[in-house]
Formats: C-alpha cells, structure tokens, sequence
C-alpha cells in the first residue's frame, strides 16, 4: 500500500524532471485517495483485484486533482506502482497511454472502464 507520504515524494519527484508547481491542493482528497484501493466494507474488500486497486487511485487522483499541477502524471504513477507490487503491468503504446490518462481527465471514463483497459492491456511484470 502507497502511504500518503510516498505518493508525496513520487508527486515531487515528477514535479522536479517535469516541471510544475509542487504542492497539495486539497489534504483530504489525497488522503481519501490513498485510501480507496484498501477500502472494505463488511470485511469485504471493495476493490480486490490488482487492476481495480490500480483504477480506483488512478480515478481519484487523476479526477479529484489533490495536488495543485501533476495530477495526470502522479496518477499514473501511482497506478502503476499499485500493479507493478503485484508482479504486473501495462503494455500500451505511449499514445494509447496518454489518451487513456487524458480520457480520465476529461471525464470520458469514469471506474469500470478505467479497470477495463487495464485488464486488456495489463501483461506479467518482467523481473
């Protein structure tokens, strides 16, 4: 599980090779989406498989802008972090990425289909 501390140095990291203004926006927004891949309820997990633990902090970052530039990117990172810890990965032109990042942005693809283009593009991490 990414910390809220972590996803913090990942944000700075990216900030600093690719430019931007570093900073949380909104605390609780990042908090809350730390914390939605572990959510359960009633004992359940409610996002146990890899790619929906991956879509659901992707969705959050990505739409609920915590940070105040780098939300795309942070995201992205993130989301990769969350399937690389499970042995896996995405195998995506960068074009096919960029517009799957752009499309969360934008609002064209809200949870299910965000776990779906994982699902079709996600392979076996290399060692």
């Amino acid at each position: 599980m990414t910390t809220v501390e972590e996803a913090l140095a990942i944000h700075q990291l990216l900030i600093d090779k690719f430019g931007g203004a570093s900073g949380v926006r909104d605390q609780n927004a990042l908090e809350s989406a730390i914390h939605r891949p572990h959510k359960t309820f009633g004992g359940q997990d409610l996002y146990p498989e890899p790619t929906e633990k991956a879509a659901a902090i992707i969705e959050s970052i990505v739409s609920n802008h915590p940070f105040i530039d780098g939300n795309k990117r942070t995201g992205y990172v993130l989301m990769r972090l969350t399937l690389l810890s499970k042995h896996m990965d995405i195998e995506a032109t960068q074009e096919e990425k960029y517009k799957f990042v752009i499309d969360i942005a934008s609002g064209k693809l809200k949870f299910e289909e965000i776990r779906n283009w994982m699902k079709s593009k996600v392979i076996e991490a290399k060692p």
